[in-house]
């Protein structure tokens, strides 16, 4: 006989649990303690199995009866409905202890086991920490909602760049949680054009000759740390990356053979580059040997031997001897470079790429196309040095070589 919710209000502890039947199956155990419990009895696979479904009057008659039914039906479509319980509990609990910030350190872990530069970790743990709105929250119940807010929390500070690239490490992030089982989907996928386009802004690159002479008469001239020095003079020579230059160890020069070789956790492209390097280079090397060498960094820090140069210590001489951001800067010397070279005319432009370690934008040919230019390359960054020479040496207006230093 069903039981009337009255009827379970009058019910009294006694000395030991009794229970009382409403129905099919579902019933409520009186405790002696006066505690009131649902439980419902159910067979499965020839089984007597009973699932507890909380405290009265928590879980009301009515309620009760709902998850009794939702039971009997999952019975009836062939499942154990206890068995179901404690799989959603074990996924909740799963979800809850997969938060897009464990996961983010967890891709970032591998990001390190696969070798990849200390520079690249660092970004990638700084935005994660750009995206905190979303670190505790369950990776898999995630929406693009919730990571478009968190996005455009950091377009509200006028930061368009940071939060373009924020939407890509997550997108990173959740397709590793894809692959690993901790996620669905991708909600990123859904934020292409929601964000604000930054204006690209281009390196400050000196493309005139004369200026570029001007500008070696300037850093020949600079007063400041002399392995600061050296590192500027030599950075307009080799067309490396900032990073890939100021992170230079001993161990990869082979001066014997002048080359420089840089190994591929260094690179962007994640691949091995030699560096032809000119008697110029050799020279200033030479000069450089007794002073760092001959292990460790090439261009260490003032303070310790055990880090490189500051990623900014090369714009600040640039900045020092009078050439704004918008004129010069370090990254700006490989424009320089590849714009005065494909204008002389004398190399191919497969060898100008090759020196700048750009990847081939064709992929097809990139794979096939694997010659290095080596002896071309050999002979053009020689010939890039000594035109560097001739520009230093010609002097066409006195006035402008004469900058005043900040």
């Amino acid at each position: 006989m069903a039981l009337k919710d009255l009827e379970i209000r009058a019910l009294k502890p006694r000395d030991r649990i009794y229970k009382k039947a409403d129905e099919r199956g579902l019933y409520i155990e009186v405790h002696p303690t006066g505690s009131k419990l649902w439980r419902f009895k159910f067979t499965f696979l020839g089984k007597d199995k009973r699932i507890a479904f909380g405290r009265y009057p928590e879980i009301g008659l009515a309620e009760a009866r709902q998850k009794r039914d939702e039971a009997r039906q999952k019975l009836r479509e062939g499942l154990d409905p206890l068995f179901e319980r404690k799989r959603e509990k074990l996924l909740a609990a799963y979800s809850a202890a997969n938060t897009f910030d464990q996961i983010g350190k967890e891709y970032i872990a591998k990001m390190v086991a696969e070798g990849r530069a200390d520079t690249t970790t660092a970004k990638a743990n700084w935005l994660l920490e750009q995206l905190s709105p979303l670190a505790g929250q369950p990776i898999g119940d995630l929406k693009p909602i919730d990571v478009l807010a968190a996005l455009k929390r950091i377009e509200a500070k006028g930061k368009y760049e940071t939060a373009r690239r924020c939407r890509s490490f997550a997108g990173r992030v959740f397709r590793y949680a894809i692959a690993t089982a901790r996620a669905e989907s991708d909600p990123t996928a859904f934020l292409r054009g929601a964000l604000i386009t930054p204006k690209t802004t281009h390196h400050g690159a000196i493309l005139d000759p004369a200026g570029v002479g001007e500008l070696l008469r300037s850093v020949d001239a600079y007063t400041g740390h002399h392995i600061t020095r050296l590192a500027v003079q030599i950075s307009p020579h080799v067309m490396a990356r900032p990073g890939e230059l100021r992170q230079a160890l001993w161990p990869e020069f082979d001066l014997e053979n002048a080359v420089w070789r840089i190994p591929a956790e260094r690179m962007k492209m994640r691949r091995p580059h030699a560096v032809p390097l000119s008697r110029q280079v050799l020279a200033y090397l030479a000069e450089l040997h007794p002073l760092t060498g001959p292990d460790g960094y090439v261009f260490p820090a003032f303070h310790t031997s055990r880090r490189p140069l500051s990623e900014n210590t090369v714009n600040q001489v640039f900045r020092r001897l009078g050439y704004a951001a918008g004129e010069v800067t370090a990254h700006g010397l490989r424009t320089t470079a590849s714009t005065l070279l494909n204008e002389s005319g004398m190399w191919s432009a497969d060898a100008i790429e090759r020196s700048l370690a750009h990847a081939d934008k064709d992929a097809v040919r990139g794979i096939y196309n694997r010659g290095a230019y080596w002896e071309e390359r050999v002979a053009m960054h020689q010939w890039w040095s000594d035109h560097l020479d001739t520009l230093r040496a010609t002097v066409t207006d006195v006035a402008s070589a004469k900058r005043s230093w900040a």
